[in-house]
């Protein structure tokens, strides 16, 4: 059996001001056609899970472009199709196929395409025809396009958000991929629009019991796959949304009758879901007033994660107004603070302005008296998979009354603490620690924590799902309609 694999994706927020240029997709295409034999930094994990299967089964394994950039705004359209068409021509000189698997997000958006995947997957099935097995697996921000659903035989998405689960479903989208190439199953996919937009924890419950009723019904009675796509909230296009779709072995009745059970039971849940933001300052009350620390703070507006810009001041300025100390913030990009402060060296005192400099989004900046306690080049925390993940060149600079700040020349969310105590911050010794995340930030931190807050500052990703200023999505939804489906 031959076997074509390639990956290309990122988050798209189609509402910030700096569009996803050729040198964000710079360090993975850097890998050539071998990122499946690099060392796993999250994203490329599923190629390559794909490699070592494939070869483990004696298949033949053809390996085109790998191409995954960090959140933020609209690929620059000659960089997304320059990268596609390398992929579609790797394909064409591959063929014959048996199986194609491709990593893609779900939320990529470009000038031009408001659904990537849909596009590629379309292009992908234009190549190998009707009979060859075409996976993806998404993220579970995704964008569930009926274009996508029309051309691939499988679609699997992550079950857990923080991501901790690419590789169990990358074996799942093989497994179920290279069986229909056989001729062993027969997938078909049944889809329910749950009509929501909503940001789902699947450590806590009610969804964490959900997750596993979802992973229960796997295996059995002809249901070969369930998937809860949750959405990406701050892509304005036709199709957001969450959605709930079940691939079943030729049962079209049972995956479309399961879709629809599972879907509603998200609905009847979706009082009990809605992550409970903050304001900046009940935030900052709340911390102060919890009698041990550290008290994480997720800045989840400002998450780099979700194409913010990550240089919002808004808590720094509130922890500094209030004069509260003892406290740690990161990461927060600043290239520019950064190469001030590595020219000033270790021990410096200067006045620095920090933050506020990517957009209206960004917020205003501040300008503190600060002294420089680290300077590391090339700073790297564990990413999801427990691979490494770049922050660039960074600093740590201590401002009064005791903040200390982690500046980063590279837009990264906070996956781990290890980022921090690279820069001799120790997270675990902190009252308050805010970190630029929404939740990808809970697994590590959580063992540390003695309280988790959620912060909505005004910045690039607004928390309140009923007021999005969509344009070009225009379906009624909860929580901006009540009862959508009547």
């Amino acid at each position: 059996m031959k076997l074509f694999i390639a990956g290309i994706g990122t988050e798209t927020n189609t509402f910030v001001p700096f569009p996803t240029g050729e040198a964000a997709f710079a360090a993975s295409l850097a890998l050539g056609r071998e990122a499946s034999r690099a060392p796993d930094f999250s994203f490329n994990a599923p190629l390559i899970e794909w490699r070592r299967l494939a070869e483990a089964d004696g298949h033949t394994v053809v390996e085109s472009l790998f191409a995954a950039a960090h959140p933020a705004g609209i690929t620059v359209r000659a960089v997304y199709e320059r990268i596609r068409d390398e992929i579609l021509v790797d394909l064409r000189n591959a063929l014959p196929v048996d199986v194609v698997l491709l990593n893609l997000h779900g939320a990529m958006v470009a000038d031009g395409y408001d659904d990537c995947e849909g596009d590629i997957l379309a292009r992908v099935r234009a190549l190998v025809g009707p009979r060859v097995a075409v996976g993806a697996e998404l993220d579970l921000h995704c964008h569930a396009t009926q274009t996508m659903f029309t051309n691939a035989t499988c679609l699997i998405a992550y079950k857990e958000y923080p991501h901790t689960d690419m590789v169990p479903r990358a074996v799942e989208l093989y497994r179920i991929c290279t069986a229909a190439s056989r001729g062993e199953v027969h997938p078909v996919t049944g889809v329910f629009d749950c009509r929501m937009i909503n940001m789902w924890r699947t450590p806590v419950e009610p969804i964490k019991g959900f997750v596993t009723r979802m992973q229960q019904l796997e295996g059995r009675d002809g249901v070969l796959s369930v998937s809860f796509g949750h959405g990406f909230p701050w892509g304005d296009v036709p199709d957001v949304g969450a959605k709930i779709w079940v691939v079943t072995d030729g049962d079209l009745a049972k995956a479309e009758s399961l879709a629809a059970e599972l879907g509603r039971a998200i609905w009847e849940m979706r009082e009990q879901t809605p992550i409970p933001a903050l304001t900046v300052d009940a935030a900052i009350d709340r911390a102060l007033t919890a009698p041990s620390g550290p008290v994480v703070m997720a800045d989840m507006t400002d998450n780099p994660g979700g194409g913010a810009p990550s240089d919002n001041t808004a808590i720094l300025r509130r922890l500094v107004e209030r004069g509260v100390g003892d406290a740690a913030l990161g990461y927060l990009w600043d290239p520019l603070a950064v190469e001030i402060c590595r020219s000033a060296g270790v021990g410096a005192r200067l006045e620095l302005r920090i933050g506020g400099k990517a957009g209206r989004v960004s917020g205003d900046p501040i300008d503190l008296e600060i002294t420089v306690t680290a300077i590391v080049d090339d700073l790297y925390q564990t990413g999801l998979g427990g691979g490494r993940s770049s922050l660039g060149n960074a600093v740590a600079v201590r401002a009064p009354p005791g903040i200390d700040v982690a500046l980063v020349t590279e837009r990264c969310q906070v996956f781990s603490p290890d980022g921090f105590t690279r820069l001799g911050i120790d997270p675990s010794r902190k009252r308050i620690v805010v970190v630029k995340s929404t939740n990808h930030f809970y697994a590590r931190f959580a063992p540390i924590a003695a309280e988790i807050l959620y912060v909505s500052a005004p910045t690039a990703m607004p928390a309140d799902f009923a007021t999005m200023p969509y344009r070009k999505f225009a379906r009624p939804y909860w929580p901006r309609v009540a009862d959508p489906f009547s």
